[in-house]
């Protein structure tokens, strides 16, 4: 029998940000890599990741997002198992939990900075370390199909935030323009979120009014391993 496999941890994180904080331009999907020093994909971008020690799945991926991004999200969800043969050159078999997080630009920009670490656009990737090619346009696809019908766009967002907000999240991480009157009517409709007493001033636009997500609704379905147990009794 062969030796067992390694076991390691890496994490796409999907932040809404400015290269140029004072851009008028919209944001940019994008996503922290780091630089590899070393073989094998020596000179190459990688996603932050690592080994996995004595520690639960999320727990190793937390550690190894504070130790190269410095970052904490409070989303953070198991994506997918990539575990083919050829997927290290050097010939070790590495069996990688792929886990997700959003996170906002406001918690990018108060990160501590790290060495060799940068933030690239997610949809113009240069050939990245391993299968983490792959790995990014999975965890795109994912969060496409999710940001629809999943109540997890306040991640990329500030506890309050406009309609027109939350309208453009939709339509960078979509891809698509959205119509602003129907955009409302449904967001509206389905009671993920619910307007507050506060109006955004300033800027070019006229006063809008704030909106927060409804606490008493789950704002995404973690799946069965993260929901807190019931008894039946």
């Amino acid at each position: 029998m062969g030796e067992s496999p390694e076991v390691a941890v890496s994490t796409v994180i999907f932040a809404l940000r400015n290269e140029d904080p004072r851009s008028a331009e919209p944001p940019t999907l994008s996503l922290p890599l780091v630089f590899r020093t070393r073989e094998p994909f020596d000179g190459r971008w990688a996603l932050p990741g690592g080994p996995l020690g004595d520690e639960t799945l999320q727990d190793a991926a937390r550690r190894t997002l504070a130790a190269t991004t410095g970052l904490e999200p409070a989303y953070l969800e198991q994506m997918y198992t990539f575990g083919d043969p050829g997927r290290s050159p050097d010939g070790r078999r590495v069996v990688s939990v792929v886990y997700w997080a959003l996170v906002r630009a406001d918690e990018v920009a108060h990160a501590r900075p790290q060495q060799n670490v940068r933030w690239l656009a997610a949809d113009d990737l240069p050939t990245l370390a391993f299968d983490h090619n792959l790995v990014v346009e999975y965890a795109l696809w994912r969060l496409r199909n999710k940001v629809s019908y999943g109540r997890i766009a306040h991640a990329l967002l500030g506890e309050t935030f406009t309609l027109r907000e939350l309208r453009e999240v939709h339509e960078i991480v979509r891809q698509k323009r959205l119509d602003p009157a129907n955009f409302r009517r449904q967001v509206e409709a389905d009671g993920a979120v619910v307007p507050t007493s506060e109006m955004r001033t300033g800027g070019a636009h006229r006063p809008a009014r704030l909106y927060r997500y409804n606490t008493e609704v789950e704002p995404v379905d973690l799946g069965p391993i993260a929901q807190p147990t019931r008894s039946d009794t």
